[in-house]
């Protein structure tokens, strides 16, 4: 496979004007991490305040695993993100299903959830399948039943907002049947449904004990076939961690996650020696050389979805890598949380060609 060039990006964030435009992202990565050793979170671009929650936390002397799910926890809660949680993008039904799977360092241990419905943080009980279970993944009534079991209350997750926007796509996906489509058709392009239908939000961090965990949560592909599984809630695929050497965690297209189980890939990526940021890279690399089905494809061949990765190593360094970008992500480290543009393949123009 020839290798693939990736666009280099500079910070977007906090205290970094002076940074050269030239500055790659792993160069300036190393100019707002500490010493190896120090607090680190790292999120995808809809985690600000998540990453916020968890340094705050760490700083407190949390276990990163309590870190990474309570900062999350405020994405699910969010009905204004309709990537995640309460007010996820439903099925084709209608019906939100929600997947997600942390996974703790220091054990190795880890729990999932999948296709749950009716409970809006999939985070928590996905720590409680890896706490109070001697199992990884919990799938849909099992897991509700489970949820249920440990005091979570089932609620009605679909929001106005998703609502409104899943009966445009039923009124505008067939011609030929009976729903009316409105007077303006403002159905997302396929550029705007990769940018944020299918997104996600994934949550990875370094404790004051040197310690890495990890967490990712998702309402998965919008108005998918009902009881669809992505990489969300499955280890290796849309999350891993091994605290020896690093942790990565990813959004965007899951079935190609799952096909190339990409996340672990970048942590053995970092285990060979590569950086983060280059291991992100040979994740994206992997997916492309793989995409051969025609339905995934454009018209010049390229891959009609996005896919990104973000990654640390137990020495604190760090980056992210996108299919198509300029994407943002998270990066804190313990005095500024700062939004970054990690590297990417192809710009997004691209994506529709």
């Amino acid at each position: 496979m020839k290798r693939r060039k990736f666009i280099r990006n500079t910070a977007i964030g906090l205290g970094v004007a002076a940074i050269p435009k030239s500055v790659g992202a792993a160069a300036m990565n190393n100019l707002i991490r500490h010493a190896g050793g120090s607090p680190l979170v790292i999120s995808s671009g809809n985690g600000f305040e998540a990453a916020a929650k968890a340094m705050e936390m760490i700083q407190n002397g949390s276990d990163a695993i309590d870190a990474v799910i309570a900062g999350v926890n405020i994405v699910e809660d969010d009905p204004n993100d309709t990537t995640v949680g309460f007010g996820g993008l439903p099925n084709e039904d209608g019906i939100v299903e929600l997947d997600s799977c942390c996974m703790h360092g220091p054990t190795h241990n880890a729990g999932a959830v999948a296709s749950i419905r009716n409970i809006k943080n999939p985070s928590k009980v996905a720590k409680l399948v890896m706490e109070r279970t001697d199992h990884v993944l919990l799938v849909g009534e099992g897991a509700l039943r489970f949820a249920k079991a440990h005091g979570f209350k089932e609620e009605n997750l679909l929001t106005d907002k998703a609502r409104e926007i899943w009966l445009k796509w039923k009124e505008t996906l067939n011609d030929k049947d009976n729903w009316f489509a409105p007077g303006q058709n403002e159905f997302p392009t396929m550029q705007e449904k990769a940018k944020g239908m299918t997104g996600t939000i994934t949550c990875i961090a370094i404790d004051k004990n040197n310690n890495i965990s990890g967490v990712t949560t998702t309402s998965g592909l919008a108005f998918k076939i009902p009881g669809r599984v992505g990489d969300s809630p499955i280890i290796g695929a849309g999350l891993y961690v091994d605290n020896e050497v690093g942790a990565c965690g990813s959004t965007g297209r899951g079935e190609e996650n799952l096909k190339n189980l990409s996340c672990f890939l970048a942590v053995e990526e970092m285990r060979k020696g590569a950086d983060p940021e280059k291991a992100c890279e040979e994740a994206v690399n992997r997916i492309v050389h793989h995409a051969k089905v025609p339905t995934i494809l454009n018209k010049k061949g390229l891959p009609n979805f996005n896919v990104s990765f973000y990654a640390l190593n137990k020495n604190g360094a760090f980056g992210a890598a996108s299919l198509y970008g300029p994407i943002t992500y998270v990066a804190h480290n313990g005095e500024t949380n700062q939004k970054l543009q990690g590297k990417y393949l192809y710009e997004w123009s691209k994506m529709s060609d």
